[in-house]
């Protein structure tokens, strides 16, 4: 007999669980596109955003998924036969890279250690032997959510700085917005991606791209311009429409404001306070949870882990069945493996709006089920989570 039927709890690492409010926010008929409150929505969500990211420079917002703002990032700044190196941690930074190879982009991937996090030593390296600039930009993701793995961008920025090296630094955030601290200008990030669905609470539909002044130059000889993507052309015209090349996306600007609202409200550094907590406590009941031929975290080094999604590694333990008895039986839903991880992993996200009960709830859930398929565990991981809670409540 299942158990589902209560409220769903959605773990994945994005689309996160929305708050009522964003969803309320959603729900209100159309306004005039053409003047009126919604511009005043509008722009004061596009300068929160440039807050968000810390920098002074240009934010664009295209309908769209990450892969939309990847698009976005590769055709304002590059050219036909370009060549890029990209910053393999798991997943996505090789995903943006190949999204630009139908263009006519050449991509070279420096791969991190296995279970690992980008090398800024190995980064250096490769720049300093690139002496006639053959790369003309470097692609990497803060979090990347096939591995969990959470790099250090101010050091990778800090390599590129001593090989010498003119290439644009782009960085995706698309899961580590609104999860973790992120200094676009401080750290010297040239271009930066982000989505609206993981840790903006905002269903899937927006994305953004935030230009600094040398990604800026770099669009001026742009060879894969697009109309609809054309930063210059079809995205700072004083129209409000044009700002999104048609039609406004109306009811997810209302729901990022929102959405920022409450960002605001919590704030920032409380806001990543949170992540850090309820991301240990995850950690802490898998490390519980370990024991030969069952469960383990994929990133080795505690350092690199993020506060936004954990890859669990499951060994001996049949994923796919784990993951079908939560979602079946008890109604939640983990998040898939991807990439080199597909057969051996799950993913429980822990981004956005979410607090002690509902990771608590998760992981419980999680261990029920171990129990009811007799896999190999150690010690109670609930326990171990609320422990690591309770520090943060005393």
């Amino acid at each position: 007999m299942s158990l589902q039927y209560g409220r769903p709890m959605v773990a994945t690492p994005g689309p996160s669980v929305i708050p009522e409010s964003v969803l309320a926010a959603m729900g209100r008929s159309m306004p005039n596109i053409y003047g009126g409150e919604l511009l005043e929505v509008s722009d004061s969500v596009f300068a929160d955003l440039k807050q968000l990211v810390g920098t002074e420079g240009n934010v664009y917002i295209t309908i769209d998924n990450g892969h939309g703002a990847w698009g976005m990032s590769v055709t304002n700044t590059l050219s036909p036969g370009d060549k890029v190196l990209v910053l393999e941690s798991g997943r996505f930074a090789i995903g943006w890279g190949e999204s630009a190879v139908p263009l006519g982009v050449e991509i070279e991937v420096l791969m991190a250690p296995e279970r690992g996090a980008i090398d800024p030593a190995a980064v250096e390296q490769r720049l300093r032997a690139d002496v006639d600039g053959e790369i003309k930009a470097i692609l990497a993701v803060q979090i990347d959510t096939a591995s969990s793995v959470m790099n250090d961008i101010a050091s990778i920025r800090a390599a590129i700085d001593a090989a010498g090296h003119d290439g644009l630094f782009m960085v995706d955030c698309i899961a580590s917005l609104a999860c973790v601290p992120y200094e676009m200008d401080a750290w010297g990030v040239d271009l930066t991606v982000g989505a609206a669905q993981k840790g903006l609470m905002v269903p899937p539909g927006v994305a953004f791209v935030w230009a600094g002044p040398k990604a800026l130059d770099a669009h001026a000889t742009a060879g894969l311009r697009t109309s609809h993507w054309d930063w210059k052309s079809r995205r700072l015209d004083e129209a409000h429409y044009v700002r999104f090349d048609g039609t406004p996306p109306v009811s997810h600007i209302y729901a990022m404001r929102a959405a920022l609202d409450l960002l605001s409200e919590e704030g920032l550094d409380r806001v990543y306070h949170r992540h850090t907590v309820l991301g240990g406590a995850v950690r802490a009941a898998v490390e519980a949870w370990s024991t030969p031929g069952g469960l383990e975290l994929n990133i080795v080094d505690p350092a690199a882990r993020s506060n936004a999604v954990t890859t669990i590694l499951s060994n001996s333990i049949d994923a796919d069945r784990l993951r079908e008895m939560c979602a079946e039986q008890a109604g939640l839903w983990l998040g898939v493996g991807i990439g080199e991880y597909a057969d051996t992993s799950f993913r429980i996200g822990h981004m956005g709006h979410l607090n002690p009960p509902m990771i608590l709830g998760t992981l419980g859930t999680v261990e029920a089920a171990l129990i009811a398929m007799d896999a190999p565990f150690g010690e109670s991981g609930v326990a171990a989570a609320a422990a690591h809670i309770a520090t943060a409540l005393s």
